[in-house]
């Protein structure tokens, strides 16, 4: 804003002060003429005249000042108008400013919704992917839990059958070792008792283990069996004869050792004994 002009009148010693002081001192010096000349008691007209010359001597003299007022009044007036013409630039572009930024803003908001959009698409694409992928890997893992189980149980079948097979081999090793204890042969005894013991070592390595009781042990119905089948059995009886091994697979019983608690009354035929099904074993 360029800076308000000096506009007052200079009072002295300014010519147009000089006039208007001298006119009023000519007015009133005419005033105190016509009242000084004038017969007494004045007449109202002269009293008038000299009232108005008086009055006219006082507004000449203020004229001046009444002038430089209403100017410095004016240029206030005037700088008023032109700070707010200012201000209401300033606000132009203030509120142009404004609607920069608002359209600015509703482009970002623009650009928001569309990346918000397109997240959402993104994520709902990766759900269902995720779904199918969820379900490939159930059916893949229920075929492959199926292969396994049906594998296991090729594996337990053959397990079973090998272990069928191994118990009748060792059946017959020991219905060999009994034939040569009757035979009274010590040559023959000991040569069967070593290939008995060593069929066992053999069998033992993969967790099928051979025991029987020696005649006078006690009977133990956890691990024995009679070969009658009887079921009373006194507290104290004692094993005659073992009559077929007994058995345990990885540590848990397969067949129960059959034992004869009572001389037999005829010679019995040494038979390699029935295992029962081997799947019913803890291993």
């Amino acid at each position: 804003m360029s800076e308000r002009p000096e506009t007052r009148l200079a009072r002295w010693p300014s010519l147009s002060l000089v006039v208007c002081i001298g006119s009023a001192a000519v007015l009133d010096y005419g005033a105190w003429l016509v009242v000084e000349q004038s017969p007494h008691p004045i007449s109202i007209w002269v009293a008038v005249s000299a009232l108005a010359a008086v009055g006219a001597a006082a507004w000449v003299a203020i004229y001046p000042f009444s002038t430089d007022a209403q100017n410095a009044t004016q240029l206030d007036e005037l700088e008023k108008l032109q700070s707010a013409a200012g201000q209401i630039k300033n606000l132009e572009k203030i509120a142009t400013q404004i609607t920069i930024a608002t359209a600015q803003w509703q482009n970002v908001q623009e650009h928001n919704a569309k990346a918000i959009e397109s997240a959402k698409q993104v994520s709902e694409e990766m759900s269902q992917e995720a779904l199918r992928f969820a379900d490939f890997m159930k059916k893949a893992n229920d075929s492959e839990k199926a292969t396994l189980r049906l594998e296991v149980e090729k594996l337990k079948r053959a397990e079973t059958d090998w272990l069928q097979v191994l118990v009748r081999v060792l059946d017959h090793v020991y219905a060999l070792h009994c034939a040569a204890k009757q035979s009274g042969q010590q040559n023959l005894i000991d040569q069967l008792a070593h290939f008995q013991n060593a069929c066992r070592d053999a069998a033992r390595r993969v967790g099928l283990v051979a025991f029987a009781p020696a005649a006078g042990d006690g009977f133990e119905p956890g691990q024995h069996q009679t070969a009658d089948g009887r079921k009373d059995i006194p507290d104290d009886a004692k094993v005659f004869e073992a009559v077929a091994t007994g058995y345990t697979f990885q540590g848990q019983m397969l067949r129960p050792a059959l034992v004869s608690i009572d001389p037999p009354k005829a010679p019995l035929p040494v038979q390699p004994a029935v295992m029962p099904d081997a799947a019913n074993h803890g291993g």
